[in-house]
């Protein structure tokens, strides 16, 4: 007989959730708050830290790129640092001219930027209101003020002498050099310069001049040595102003010299009587007789030394002459000359020069009595 299996015990459910809460934590639930604030604690003083430090970097840019203090008096203040100064001594003598506001933001501006190691000596110009970075930029530069000495054509060595020691920016004495050893130039000097350096400058302008222009002469020329050409040269410079004429002039006293003719030169009278300056009056028959080392009309051939300085145009002119016959010339009344290349022609034209002088005098003396 079968038997019926017994009923399956299903298992027991799980009882429902109900939902009810669980115990919290207090420990957590009061740390969360704690950290968060301390977060924005944080945050806030970083935020703070930021715009202090803004406020520093904007500070410092304005003082190192903002206008500076006016100047004293007219619009620029001019200040010499002298060679070998400290940097604090450079600082004080910016404050002390009123260049600056303070020398201890200088120093600090000097140090940061790394310009303390490279500044220089001299005098500098520095405009009103000039910004802290200009100020340093400048010195650290060297850009300083240049003066200059202008040299004129034909002045004699002592007359060059005496414009540098009449140069209130230069220091020291400087002795007479050899006649004819400077170019006539304008040179760029600076507040401070000795002086003995300057004229050793013009010397050694004219020396590297001297030798690129006798590196080019003119083959055949009459002259053994450079110091002869120099000679020649001061005659042509002294005889004429005009720089179309020089080469023509050097020509014709080329030419003389060539052929044993005296150059006859007023000039070279007038240096053998007073070394060069100016008469102030024409020159006397007496004058032209009296024998001297310089009268080229008694002697043959150069005198011993320049009589003056020639420029470049003129040595030019000596080693490079126009291609000519003539051997005279004579002004013609309006600042230039006439040649010719016979006495006879010569003749002619101081006839011609001779009334120009008659007609001037009369004018002058019609001008006078009116």
């Amino acid at each position: 007989m079968s038997r019926k299996p017994p009923p399956q015990r299903r298992a027991p459910r799980p009882a429902p959730k109900t939902g009810a809460p669980r115990k919290a934590n207090p420990r957590r639930r009061e740390s969360a708050p704690v950290g968060r604030r301390i977060a924005a604690m944080g945050a806030g003083l970083l935020t703070m830290l930021g715009l202090a430090a803004m406020v520093v970097v904007l500070g410092a840019v304005w003082v190192y790129q903002g206008p500076g203090p006016a100047a004293r008096s007219g619009d620029v203040t001019n200040v010499v640092l002298r060679k070998g100064a400290s940097l604090p001594e450079i600082a004080s003598s910016l404050e002390h001219a009123g260049v600056i506001r303070s020398s201890s933001l200088f120093l600090t501006a000097a140090q940061t930027t790394g310009a303390a190691r490279r500044l220089k000596a001299g005098e500098y110009e520095f405009p009103s209101h000039a910004s802290l970075r200009q100020v340093l930029t400048k010195i650290r530069d060297g850009k300083i003020v240049r003066h200059q000495v202008t040299i004129a054509e034909g002045l004699t060595s002592d007359m060059v002498v005496d414009i540098l020691m009449r140069a209130p920016e230069l220091t020291g004495t400087v002795p007479t050099p050899p006649e004819g050893s400077i170019l006539p130039e304008t040179y760029q000097v600076q507040r401070g310069e000795d002086r003995a350096a300057v004229l050793q400058r013009m010397m050694d302008d004219r020396d590297a001049l001297l030798d690129k222009l006798w590196a080019t002469r003119q083959p055949g020329l009459p002259f053994e040595t450079k110091d002869q050409a120099v000679t020649m040269a001061s005659i042509v410079e002294k005889e004429t102003g005009l720089a179309r004429e020089r080469p023509h002039v050097a020509a014709v006293f080329i030419n003389r010299l060539r052929q044993g003719i005296r150059l006859g030169s007023d000039p070279t009278i007038i240096y053998g009587l007073t070394r060069g300056r100016p008469l102030g009056r024409g020159i006397l028959q007496s004058e032209l007789q009296r024998q001297t080392p310089y009268n080229t009309y008694l002697i043959d051939g150069l005198p011993p030394t320049p009589i003056a300085n020639p420029g470049k145009a003129a040595l030019e002119a000596v080693l490079n002459p126009l291609k000519s016959d003539d051997l005279y010339f004579v002004a013609d009344g309006t600042g230039g000359h006439v040649f010719a290349s016979t006495y006879a022609e010569h003749e002619r034209n101081v006839a011609k020069w001779r009334q120009v002088e008659r007609s001037k005098a009369a004018a002058k003396t019609a001008l006078a009595g009116g």
